[in-house]
């Protein structure tokens, strides 16, 4: 496919259901699925992860820029490593640079610089270089102009360091003046933004990781946590929001209830047990097994993730956006984890993570596991600080 021309937009369809909160109610059936077969036995109950389910693929493919012979070459590095060395050059260089990413591929680091002069810097450092077009200033006030001129619900959008743009997407339900809207704020941002089209409609879903139960819907265990030397957990705000009490079995006994909730705006909720349950720090593998989880680090655009809910269990995908903004039609989220993986009502709340390190909470998106889609992902360390609570 040829590349547009510069300031084009190309307006690309991706497959897929609606753009939700990952929540069911009231009590959806698991469609034929064994809770007591899917559940990690109550002496080692897990959090698992659950949520809003959206795969929309970029289509876009850009090769990093290679040293030429003589020039230092850039380090293979792990995801941990890239992050670090991610956050690093790019307190150093500051307005130098415009964002970077995880090659997964090649195990490097790109970063996008707009100054030829620090090339030799990046490059010593260990990290692949790309010189861009656009400064992170100009694409956060594209941002900026996005929000303050086309907050439709059924759209979202956020800042592509592979392509250098800030990458818009309009679900189904964007169409006739609101889609002429959000066309016109768009070509006047010229080819800072490039808007794509899912099929499906964005919304929030209530299920998750290992299932969690209340009045009028299900969703999924994000994580254990301790706070004050107590046992709680995390899941997703918009199903705090619809549910008070909770239960790990369908009209069973409560184990525990809300302790506070964000919901829109951020979308994580806290949950404090009240019964004694086993709490490990662990995410239910659908296999039999389960993954320790020992801390909570950031995302990284690039990076290999693994989600698992209490409706399609566990898959995986990759980070394809940071501090993504979703206008759902309960109102906007910000500061969210873009993935490819993805989910389906029930899976809300449910774990995303990257071996034994936390990423996020199931938010929403569009699409399902058959015909694929996009799932947004509340960071866990801004819920963790928003309730000084920690991974436990």
């Amino acid at each position: 496919m040829d590349a547009p021309l510069s300031g084009e937009k190309r307006h690309v369809t991706t497959p897929s259901g609606p753009w939700h909160p990952t929540a069911v109610g009231p009590n959806p059936p698991l469609e034929g699925r064994d809770l007591k077969h899917r559940r990690i036995p109550k002496r080692r109950v897990a959090i698992a992860g659950a949520g809003i389910a959206a795969l929309v693929a970029t289509g876009i493919t850009l090769q990093s820029a290679n040293a030429a012979p003589g020039e230092t070459q850039p380090d293979t590095l792990s995801v941990g490593a890239a992050g670090k060395l991610a956050n690093t050059l790019t307190s150093s260089l500051k307005s130098d640079t415009a964002g970077a990413y995880y090659d997964a591929k090649s195990k490097k680091l790109v970063v996008n610089v707009v100054n030829k002069g620090v090339v030799d810097k990046v490059r010593d450092a260990g990290a692949e270089v790309k010189v861009v077009k656009h400064t992170l200033a100009e694409l956060s006030k594209a941002r900026q102009t996005l929000k303050e001129k086309a907050t439709i619900p059924g759209t979202s959008w956020s800042v592509d360091p592979r392509s250098n743009k800030v990458v818009v997407t309009a679900d189904s339900s964007v169409k006739g003046a609101r889609m002429a809207t959000l066309d016109k704020v768009a070509d006047a941002l010229g080819d800072k933004v490039e808007v794509k089209r899912s099929a499906g409609k964005f919304s929030t879903f209530i299920a998750g990781g290992d299932a969690i139960w209340g009045d009028g819907g299900r969703c999924s265990l994000g994580f254990n946590v301790v706070k004050g030397g107590q046992p709680y957990f995390l899941t997703a705000g918009h199903c705090t929001e619809a549910i008070s009490s909770w239960s790990d079995s369908q009209g069973g006994e409560e184990i525990g209830t809300n302790e506070g909730s964000d919901f829109p705006g951020n979308d994580y909720g806290l949950v404090k047990y009240t019964k004694d349950t086993d709490h490990p720090s662990a995410v239910d593998l659908y296999n039999g097994s389960t993954q320790a989880i020992s801390k909570a680090g950031d995302a990284t655009v690039g990076q290999k993730v693994t989600r698992s809910g209490s409706t399609t269990q566990v898959h995986d995908g990759e980070v394809t956006g940071l501090n993504a903004t979703v206008n759902y039609q309960e109102g906007t989220v910000e500061g969210l984890i873009q993935t490819t993986v993805c989910a389906e009502p029930g899976d809300s709340g449910g774990a995303l993570f990257a071996g034994d390190t936390a990423l996020g909470l199931t938010s929403g998106g569009s699409g399902d596991c058959s015909s694929g889609g996009e799932t947004f992902f509340q960071p866990v360390p801004e819920a963790l600080q928003a309730f000084g609570a920690e991974i436990g």
